[in-house]
């Protein structure tokens, strides 16, 4: 019988694989957990959402240099601060939603269906938006316009439904208000700092009474796993999308979404 330290593992490196690629970390977590027949339990639905500050701290390590020039001069250099401000705001749609809505989306949303269907439709949008004959007039991050990190925001909170992709949602909506390829991608690097530390401590907050000293081990090794795996995943990912876009990752989402939607029509 596997152990839990196994799945820890594994599911930890599912998601530091699909964390920052536009495939749906979630998605994949959920159908994996179904896989391993761990259900509907509160602590590994807990584990998927704790260990994804691993994949998180990875962003902060990868990109330590530029957050902390921006920290130090985000209150005397006007454009630090508006790079500040514009998380913030990408991050505000999100964190309304989130405290207003959450526990409804993951009591009607959270299940391996919804999963399957987001992963396909979104593999769909993906393939198109990789067509488009693109003018990118955006090719740095921190100096989006303010209305255009407002609008990603808000294309964020569709992530909120299981198998859409927090990354990719940021991606799509940033590319087609103009963000270059790689440009969107290093944004939605740096949204997913304040938006998953939101998630983090509100589920840790949440589920405080249920973290035993064994669970806290299990969540260690997750979290260990997936920063480390994350780092890797990454620096790969900005170089390969810089070349050849999002094609791989929309037909990963189409297959896995198909697959998934196979076994659950025979009842695995």
């Amino acid at each position: 019988m596997m152990s839990d330290a196994i799945r820890a593992v594994i599911l930890g490196i599912i998601e530091g694989v699909t964390e920052f690629l536009p495939v749906s970390s979630t998605g994949h977590l959920l159908l994996a957990q179904r896989f391993f027949g761990l259900g509907d339990g509160s602590f590994w639905q807990s584990f998927a959402v704790l260990i994804q500050l691993g994949a998180i701290l990875a962003i902060v390590v990868i990109y330590f240099a530029k957050l902390w020039n921006i920290a130090l001069g985000m209150f005397s250099n006007p454009e630090d601060r508006r790079f500040v401000i514009g998380v913030l705001v990408a991050f505000l749609p999100a964190a309304v939603i989130g405290a207003l809505a959450g526990g409804l989306i993951k009591s009607y949303l959270f299940n391996p269906w919804v999963v399957c269907f987001s992963l396909i439709v979104g593999g769909a949008i993906l393939l198109w938006v990789d067509q488009l004959d693109h003018k990118p007039h955006e090719y740095d991050a921190t100096k989006f316009p303010l209305p255009m990190y407002l609008a990603i925001g808000f294309a964020q909170c569709l992530a909120m439904i299981p198998g859409v992709s927090r990354s990719g949602a940021s991606i799509v909506a940033a590319m087609l208000l103009g963000a270059e390829k790689r440009a969107a991608a290093e944004f939605s690097f740096f949204l997913a700092i304040p938006t998953m530390v939101g998630a983090f401590a509100y589920d840790l907050y949440k589920n405080r009474g249920e973290m035993t000293s064994d669970h806290l081990g299990v969540i260690a090794i997750g979290f260990v796993v997936s920063f480390v795996t994350a780092i890797i995943v990454v620096k790969t990912f900005l170089s390969y999308v810089t070349r050849h876009g999002f094609t791989l990752f929309a037909w990963w989402r189409v297959i896995v979404g198909t697959l998934g939607l196979i076994a659950l029509a025979m009842g695995r």
